[in-house]
């Protein structure tokens, strides 16, 4: 039984992944390669961001939340905005448009930060003899991250890749950007500054994954339209 629900928890964090890059044209044009680069990017990105968590948060006694604490962890995590800037306009990639570029950039990235963040607590606690849901909230979590990233990923190709969008979506843009990459914060505040349970927070990060993706692919669309 508990092998049994280590894997179901297993493939519902990582199997969307999979999914994704099989049911899209990321398959058909051979696109692993961007996904792995761009985890290899993650990876680095991480790395800077460990280090500077290590060198300017101080370690709390008690779990309550503090805003300079979180203002800083969210400066820090403009560090993944860096590290996706990098993946999508610095490395080589294969002849596939702007499109598939965002989604294999934002798929690998995904990938990564769940291998790094979820795959050891799933070994070791879903395992366990006991039964619970944090595990399959954890899944949830994971797709949910999976959205944004993606998102994410657009909203930085139309920002530093599509030279020619309206000005006026320019702010939303890039205010929709900035709510993304805060999303962290966000998170952390709901559940230690408003007490928050897990599933509730878990259902408003797929919510807002949701509503975001959407702007974003509106966003997109409205950039490919020409202007006239």
């Amino acid at each position: 039984m508990t092998v049994f629900h280590f894997f179901n928890c297993a493939i519902l964090t990582f199997g969307p992944h999979a999914v994704y890059y099989s049911a899209t044209p990321l398959s058909e044009y051979d696109t692993i390669g961007t996904s792995v680069k761009a985890a290899i990017v993650y990876l680095g990105t991480a790395l800077v961001k460990l280090v500077c968590l290590a060198t300017f948060l101080k370690v709390s006694e008690n779990d309550n939340f503090d805003p300079y604490q979180e203002l800083l962890k969210a400066l820090i995590g403009f560090i993944d905005v860096a590290g996706l800037y990098f993946a999508l306009t610095q490395l080589t990639h294969r002849n596939i448009s702007q499109n598939h570029k965002f989604q294999a950039v934002g798929l690998g990235w995904a990938f990564a930060d769940s291998v790094l963040h979820r795959l050891a607590p799933l070994w070791v606690g879903a395992r366990g003899l006991e039964f619970t849901w944090d595990y399959i909230l954890q899944g949830l979590e994971a797709n949910a991250n999976l959205v944004l990233t993606i998102s994410l990923a657009a909203l930085g190709s139309l920002m530093w890749l599509r030279k020619n969008k309206p000005r006026t979506l320019i702010p939303i843009i890039y205010t929709c950007a900035g709510i993304v990459a805060t999303m962290p914060s966000i998170t952390s505040y709901l559940r230690r500054g408003l007490g928050w349970h897990l599933p509730k927070v878990v259902g408003f990060e797929l919510f807002t994954s949701l509503v975001m993706a959407f702007i974003s692919w509106q966003l997109f669309a409205a950039c490919q339209r020409p202007s006239t």
